[in-house]
């Protein structure tokens, strides 16, 4: 039994609008991808926690047009350590919720949160400030049929606080609820292991066992810093930052790591490759199943003496 079911691309508008999300989704279903995570924040759905009907029922019916599985990216400033926001996150988030139901999502993306330098007094409290709010929004998913994955992120401001790939995990093991897992995004965890001094695969390791989604994408971990590119091709160049490569183009071991690592049944192998490489999305497509091939085997040599899994809906 292969533990990943699927593989596939992620989807935006590119204006703000259905139409540029529409040509994304038709140039994905002739390449022949079986699934796509939405990214419904690149459009306005959602106005104060409140979903804009009108828009939503648009964005059903669009989606309803092709044969995808799908995911959803929940907001990229998710953050639940936040005491300022915390309210207005929850409502957003649970919004987003309700669109995975309509468009038969169940999975909805959310990153771990973080602190800014200045807000010492908050620090304290922030883990367990996080902890409360995802438990409640998965409590909240749990009848939509909606699984959480907690996505690890990397330190992008000096003196910022944030959890590492492991205490992400550790984070979803003491939430302790079947619709709360873990996404590993691969690249952010090397970056993040550069910048701390850390071991990049114990990181992953630490993960894979409450993982129930992941973000695939190529890098060299390597922290953007002060650098500041004049184009975006000249990260590429330079190898800095999170480049959202094709597979191979950085130096991430994929075929390494999928043959070592066993994750929660029912994972999505999600690749965050966009337009801007769609000449190359092809072959990525192609390496993908190669890793899903490998990661089987994987868990059929494990599957007779493995523990029980981590719950899952």
């Amino acid at each position: 039994m292969n533990h990943i079911i699927s593989t596939g691309f992620v989807a935006a508008s590119t204006d703000g609008e259905l139409d540029s999300l529409e040509s994304d989704l038709k140039r994905l279903a002739d390449l022949g991808v079986e699934t796509v995570e939405l990214t419904p924040t690149s459009i306005d759905l959602i106005a104060g926690g409140r979903i804009i009907e009108e828009r939503a029922d648009r964005l059903a019916r669009l989606t309803a047009q092709f044969p995808f599985n799908y995911s959803m990216h929940g907001l990229v400033s998710s953050n639940f350590m936040d005491p300022d926001t915390l309210r207005y996150q929850l409502e957003a988030a649970k919004a987003l919720v309700q669109l995975c139901d309509r468009v038969g999502s169940r999975i909805l993306v959310h990153h771990g949160g973080f602190l800014r330098a200045e807000q010492l007094f908050e620090r304290a409290d922030a883990d367990r400030r996080e902890r409360e709010a995802l438990h409640e929004l998965a409590e909240f998913a749990k009848s939509y049929g909606v699984r959480i994955a907690l996505e690890n992120i990397f330190t992008t401001e000096a003196g910022q606080y944030r959890q590492t790939p492991a205490g992400i995990a550790e984070t979803v093991r003491a939430v302790d609820h079947p619709n709360l897992v873990a996404l590993i995004d691969f690249s952010h965890a090397y970056i993040e292991a550069t910048y701390k001094g850390l071991d990049f695969r114990e990181q992953l390791r630490a993960m894979a066992p409450v993982a129930g989604h992941l973000h695939v994408h190529d890098s060299f971990g390597r922290p953007t810093a002060f650098y500041k590119g004049y184009h975006l091709q000249e990260y590429t160049a330079l190898g800095i930052g999170d480049l959202h490569m094709p597979l191979g183009w950085g130096d991430i071991d994929w075929d390494e790591i999928f043959s070592e690592l066993t994750f929660l049944p029912g994972t999505v192998l999600m690749m965050e490759i966009g337009r801007r490489y769609r000449s190359e999305q092809p072959a990525c497509l192609e390496r993908a199943k190669h890793l899903m091939a490998l990661n089987a085997v994987n868990d059929a040599s494990r599957s007779t003496n493995a523990p029980a899994p981590y719950a899952t809906v």
